[in-house]
């Protein structure tokens, strides 16, 4: 693979104070797809792309990304969490947008040369780590409500805090009683950038009534929790953990897969079921709504500790961290940041 370096290194930023997405390393992995086939990666000084403004991406949205997180231990020791398991769900996303797949393993193997080589861009502070955006856009110059035929890969890098200002402290969620963020049979369960685009107005109104994310409800009856926009939910009745079934309309979260594994592993009650608003509020009345939480790469588990129901506040637990989300928490993240055994095989090292 061919790698240029940059001469121009970028001045770090104070690895304490990091926020989300806020900064990026010297470097970024690039790899074109042209008559019929990918190029090879190359890893290149990060910088700009060149775009024509009739690209195809900036008027029909054919876009796909992925996120995932690299980590490095006190003996210098890098590792990701479940590549493999993104690059196929970027796979999954792509055949649903009429994209081309990725070779899994290819694309790992250079992923894993682009973390070298910007290896010293890795935060080791508590709660930080080395955030990963692989993103595909269909680059084509010319309009059309058709397929592309060239297509532009890349990955860029950023070290990465809190997704939340408020780090684990818990959030407030409001339910979204007149948008949704996508129909059965639409691209839900695709990691594309349209989705996105359409829960900004939802997101923004209850930002400004004091509510860090949505809770978004199934499309056709508006009955059922699907997820929120940033995170896969979690609810805890009477002991037992819940959360909202795959339908179609729900992205398939890597961590929520991992959430699940953890508690049947552990014993624990989990179950992937349909979740009304019916059924919260009959859990709320009993006094059996024992937690929330949300679960997702960039915050991890987010425990959730105001939901507004049709304007009215619901305080979860006290407002504090529930038990199960607490656990839940200590156990993922320390077997990404190495603190525990992995029985599951997640953890790919890297050096």
């Amino acid at each position: 693979m061919k790698i240029t370096l940059t001469a121009n290194k970028k001045v770090k930023p104070d690895f304490s104070k990091l926020g989300f997405g806020k900064y990026f390393t010297d470097h970024m992995l690039v790899m074109d797809y042209k008559d019929g086939a990918w190029q090879e990666p190359e890893i290149i000084p990060y910088g700009p792309f060149q775009m024509d403004p009739s690209t195809c991406v900036l008027h029909y949205g054919q876009g796909i990304f992925e996120g995932l997180k690299a980590y490095k231990d006190a003996n210098g020791k890098i590792t990701m969490f479940r590549p493999y398991d993104n690059f196929k769900r970027m796979n999954r996303s792509a055949t649903r947008l009429c994209m081309p797949e990725l070779d899994v393993d290819k694309v790992v193997e250079a992923l894993k040369e682009l973390v070298l080589v910007d290896q010293d861009w890795i935060p080791t502070e508590p709660g930080t780590a080395l955030y990963i955006r692989p993103t595909m856009i269909a680059y084509d110059a010319m309009l059309g409500v058709h397929p592309a035929h060239n297509y532009k890969f890349f990955i860029i890098l950023s070290p990465v805090g809190s997704y939340y200002a408020s780090g684990m402290k818990p959030t407030k969620i409001m339910v979204e009683d007149k948008y949704v963020r996508a129909p059965l049979g639409g691209t839900g369960e695709a990691k594309c950038m349209g989705n996105y685009a359409t829960s900004l107005l939802a997101g923004d109104i209850a930002n400004k009534k004091g509510y860090e994310q949505v809770l978004w409800l199934d499309a056709q009856e508006k009955k059922y929790i699907e997820e929120v926009g940033a995170m896969n939910m979690f609810f805890v009745f009477d002991g037992v953990v819940k959360t909202p079934e795959l339908v179609g309309s729900i992205l398939p979260g890597i961590t929520r897969d991992s959430v699940i594994k953890l508690l049947k592993y552990y014993g624990k009650p989990v179950e992937e079921t349909r979740v009304s608003l019916d059924e919260i509020q009959e859990n709320i009345e009993k006094g059996t709504f024992n937690e929330a939480f949300g679960s997702g790469t960039a915050a991890v588990i987010s425990p959730v500790g105001t939901l507004n129901i049709h304007g009215e506040d619901v305080i979860i637990n006290g407002g504090e961290m529930g038990e199960i989300t607490s656990f839940l928490y200590d156990r993922l993240t320390g077997i990404q940041y190495g603190r525990y055994e992995d029985p599951f095989g997640w953890i790919v090292r890297v050096n």
